[in-house]
């Protein structure tokens, strides 16, 4: 396939799809798990009779946990499609909670690369989520950006290095696709219906009528260890080595071990929802990385703020700016909750 006039191959792909070969099945267990990975112990995600006292069926999965199946499932994307680069750096995401996900839905994955864009000599590629439910409703969907670094940018002893530590099963290296006919998979037709039942409940937060803009949200300091990364690498399914191994991490130009981008995000959206009082509040949530988060052997904080950026009486909902540093450094460049009032 060659690529269209003004247009790089890559660009041309840009629309690939495909769907998880089979369906996801959100679990109590994995629920908790993953609460406990991002330091989420608002009850709703812990004690059923919390999360029913909610108006839940059952226990609700933190905002992030779509990264986890998203991890899995877009593992062959970043191998036979969107090929051509030996790292990604996660940039930005976007998780669009059209309903709380809970234990027992069962969601199918599709995966589509949704956009191609250059960028001060860097490509930014988007890859789309959207999880739907049994009865044909979209739950939540799921918008991960990354930059694609080429070989001419790192350490060509890097590659030795993963392949020597790499856990088995994961393949971080690409796939030798020389010789094999690239063909382009599109989205079917037909309209996705976008659940309205987030919108519909009156989540427990703090009233509208309380609140204004401009309000300060209390400051959180989190601790993160060596040993939370390890743990947050196998309950997300991101094995990537510069998040636990010195030598790799500084062969890719670190200083030291990085925390995971999604992690330190799903701190940061517990410790939205621990101020709303209920993780069915948020309906998106975006945040745009400006630095990763050393983790030293002795291991780090990260102090998360909040605002109120902006209210909405016509819909009694509000934008929420979330700033993160650990290190002394910003680590999110921009970051919004977008939540709903009681």
């Amino acid at each position: 396939m060659t690529a269209a006039a003004g247009t790089t191959p890559l660009e041309d792909r840009v629309g690939h799809y495909y769907q998880m070969d089979d369906t996801y099945l959100v679990g109590r267990e994995k629920v908790r798990e993953f609460a406990r990975a991002v330091q989420d112990y608002h009850p709703a995600h812990w004690d059923v009779a919390a999360a029913q006292k909610l108006g839940y069926s059952g226990l609700v999965a933190p905002l992030t946990f779509t990264s986890a199946p998203a991890m899995a499932c877009n593992q062959k994307m970043f191998e036979q499609v969107v090929v051509g680069y030996d790292m990604y750096l996660q940039t930005e995401e976007v998780f669009e909670q059209h309903r709380p996900i809970v234990e027992g839905d069962e969601l199918t994955i599709d995966v589509e690369l949704t956009s191609v864009r250059r960028i001060a000599g860097r490509d930014l590629i988007t890859v789309t989520n959207t999880f739907t439910d049994t009865a044909g409703e979209v739950v939540h969907t799921l918008h991960t950006t990354v930059v694609g670094v080429g070989s001419d940018e790192v350490d060509p002893a890097i590659r030795p290095a993963v392949a020597n530590v790499i856990m088995h099963g994961i393949n971080m290296l690409g796939t030798d696709l020389s010789g094999v006919t690239y063909e382009k998979a599109v989205r079917p037709e037909g309209e996705r219906r976008i659940a309205q039942s987030g919108l519909t409940r009156t989540p427990a937060t703090p009233s509208f009528d309380d609140v204004q803009a401009g309000d300060e949200l209390p400051v959180q300091i989190t601790r993160l260890s060596r040993g939370d990364l390890v743990n947050y690498a196998g309950v997300s399914g991101d094995a990537n080595p510069l998040h636990w191994d010195e030598n790799v991490a500084k062969l890719a130009g670190q200083e030291d071990v990085l925390a995971h981008g999604m992690l330190t995000m799903g701190l940061g959206a517990s410790y939205g929802t621990s101020w709303t009082g209920d993780p069915g509040s948020v309906t998106r949530y975006a945040v745009r990385l400006s630095q990763p988060a050393i983790v030293p052997a002795t291991g780090t904080e990260i102090e998360y703020t909040g605002k109120i950026k902006s209210l909405d009486p016509e819909s009694r909902s509000g934008v929420v700016l979330v700033g993160a540093k650990s290190g002394g450094r910003k680590i999110f460049g921009l970051a919004t909750l977008n939540v709903r009032f009681s």
